[in-house]
Parts: C-alpha cells; sequence; structure tokens
C-alpha cells in the first residue's frame, strides 16, 4: 500500500507562499549586484515550495532554469525566442532549453 502524505496546516502554507514570493522580489533586487546571491534565494524558495508542497505559479516557475536552477533574467543570463508556438527559454549558464506552450 503506497504512503499518503499529509499537507501542511493551512496558516503555514500561507506563511510559505509570502515567504517564497518574497524570495523571489528579492532575487530581482539583488541580481544587478550578485547573481549568486539571488541563485540562492530560488534554491531557498524552491525548498520552502517542497517542504510544504506549495505549486509555483507558472511566473515564478518560468523565472529560473529547471537544471542548475539559476535566476533567468533575459538578455543577460538566458536567451528567449519564439518558435512554433512556443516561448524558448535557454540558460547561458548551463546551455539548457526549457519549452513552454503559447497559447
Amino acid at each position: 500500500m503506497p504512503k499518503r502524505y499529509s499537507k501542511k496546516p493551512a496558516q503555514q502554507q500561507k506563511i510559505a507562499k509570502k515567504r517564497i514570493e518574497f524570495l523571489f522580489r528579492h532575487a530581482k533586487e539583488v541580481f544587478k549586484e550578485d547573481s549568486s546571491i539571488s541563485d540562492k534565494y530560488v534554491k531557498m524558495a524552491r525548498r520552502i515550495a517542497m517542504k510544504y508542497k506549495i505549486r509555483l505559479p507558472p511566473s515564478l516557475k518560468k523565472r529560473f532554469c529547471k537544471n542548475c536552477h539559476r535566476y533567468l533574467v533575459p538578455g543577460a543570463n538566458c536567451r528567449v525566442r519564439i518558435h512554433k508556438h512556443r516561448v524558448i527559454y535557454y540558460c547561458l549558464g548551463c546551455r539548457h532549453y526549457m519549452r513552454h506552450p503559447v497559447k
């Protein structure tokens, strides 16, 4: 029989969501000075989301690389292209492609 994992209390999840949004906001601000700090913020936000079983909204999912977990800024460390009804994000750090469909 598979294990069932219970969700965390709603109050804790609400606090975790606020924390995740806070970390992404600060990652954006700090990126200009030191990109490694913004990468740490993204990793912390992902860990919080996994711990409290929170899905990241699509707007935040597109802001970091799925492979190396770096904070992505178009033009600085990522390339964005549109090809065949897809938005393609190319991480210049690990050279990984992420394809997102366009409606």
